[in-house]
């Protein structure tokens, strides 16, 4: 699961803010702004995958964009390997983008159909000035091996491909300029779930291979555990917690992170019976006008436990550490949260046997004479258990014919 990281940060996120007007009437005046990003500071180390998972439209996508500037940050600073990404020029920040890319979420849709195979993945070649002629065309043919794709699928349209495949395409692409990091945007959410596995171990063992940095957006959060060194989690605009998947799954320190995981099915009844669910009323405050003070009381289950606090309506919590093990929560109340067993029963992966019991597993792989032996004597009747050396061999063909032919 865990890249080797060296501790220094590839990406540096500071106080960031990405705003959409809302324009009404015939002259579009702005009306109001949708805070779709709102004053999040985070960082993203070398060699990690940092893991960010919420709700639709908690602006996850748009944070993952808005840190390669295909989102223009309203405020804010982003620094990519120390280098201010915002004030960059065209020219500059055209050739840095070899450094970063962005797998999209929508496979169908991400690919150009009127090109083939060969000039999707080319283009960032030719774009670049890094191959042409038969070097470029060998350098197509040795991605297409790398994501696991045949090299003769270069003169192929993408309408061809299965949304997997499509998605492999992609994958290709993002890898020709040879980047250093990549925004994963949600890229094994539009795919069938086996397909998903293949997808997801693909970029693992890229990650590897090639030492990657990721920002891997996604919604499952079992998935987001098995590939990321550190997990994110958003609400509304803003970052409410972020630290180690162990930590974070262990012991939520917000309340938000616990109502998530309580939603995880757990594959075993008895576990499940025994969880203490949570089930949030209400639904996602608008963006455009978000609540006062922390963006979650109004649908926060330790809110209405604690009686109400006014801080939780007027003072919009920092991101601290809780727990002193890499781990931040932007809650007044954490250290309540950390001593709650509510949604944490879950996401053990110990293997439970449903079915065949151990004991008549272990019956399965004895002999009769073995079963026989271990029965005491007197429980059941010796005389009803021929054998083996007492069963008549079954007779051929030509006795049994004889011995039913009439007198």
């Amino acid at each position: 699961m865990t890249a080797a990281t060296n501790g220094s940060n590839l990406v540096e996120v500071s106080k960031l803010k990405v705003y959409f007007p809302i324009r009404a009437g015939i002259f579009k005046t702005v009306q109001g702004t949708v805070k779709a990003v709102d004053d999040i500071t985070f960082e993203v180390r070398r060699g990690e995958t940092l893991g960010l998972v919420g709700e639709s439209g908690c602006g996850k996508s748009t944070t993952g964009r808005a840190m390669i500037r295909l989102r223009e940050p309203t405020e804010g600073s982003v620094k990519f390997d120390g280098v201010e990404l915002t004030s960059l020029k065209s020219g500059p920040l055209r050739r840095l983008r070899r450094r970063m890319q962005i797998i999209f979420q929508d496979p169908y849709g991400s690919l150009d159909p009127r090109m083939t195979v060969g000039s999707i993945i080319s283009e960032p070649l030719e774009t670049h000035r890094l191959a042409k002629g038969e070097e470029k065309r060998a350098r197509v043919a040795d991605l297409l091996k790398m994501v696991g794709l045949d090299p003769s699928y270069v003169n192929r349209y993408p309408h061809e491909f299965s949304g997997g495949q499509r998605q492999r395409i992609g994958v290709a692409r993002a890898l020709a300029v040879e980047p250093e990091f990549i925004v994963c945007d949600e890229p094994i959410s539009a795919l069938d779930v086996s397909i998903q596995a293949q997808v997801l171990n693909l970029l693992t063992d890229l990650r590897d291979r090639l030492g990657l940095t990721y920002l891997f957006i996604a919604h499952d959060l079992s998935v987001v555990k098995h590939i990321s060194d550190r997990v994110a989690v958003m609400y509304l605009g803003k970052i409410v917690e972020i630290g180690p998947p162990d930590v974070i799954y262990a012991a939520p320190g917000h309340p938000y992170t616990r109502a998530l995981l309580s939603a995880v099915p757990v594959p075993d009844p008895v576990m499940e019976r025994k969880r203490r669910r949570v089930i949030l009323t209400g639904d996602v405050p608008s963006p455009a006008n978000p609540p006062s003070g922390c963006r979650f009381h109004t649908r926060c289950w330790l809110y209405e436990r604690l009686g109400k606090p006014e801080n939780c309506r007027t003072i919009d919590p920092p991101l601290r550490e809780v727990g002193g093990t890499d781990q931040k929560a932007a809650c007044h109340y954490a250290e309540d949260s950390l001593k709650s067993d509510v949604g944490v029963a879950h996401i053990d992966e110990t293997l439970i046997r449903h079915g065949t019991p151990e004991a008549a597993l272990r019956v399965a792989h004895k002999s009769t004479a073995e079963i026989i032996g271990e029965i005491p004597e007197g429980d059941i009747d010796q005389a009803l258990i021929p054998s083996i050396e007492e069963v008549p061999p079954p007779a051929d063909s030509e006795a049994s014919d004889e011995g039913t032919k009439p007198n």
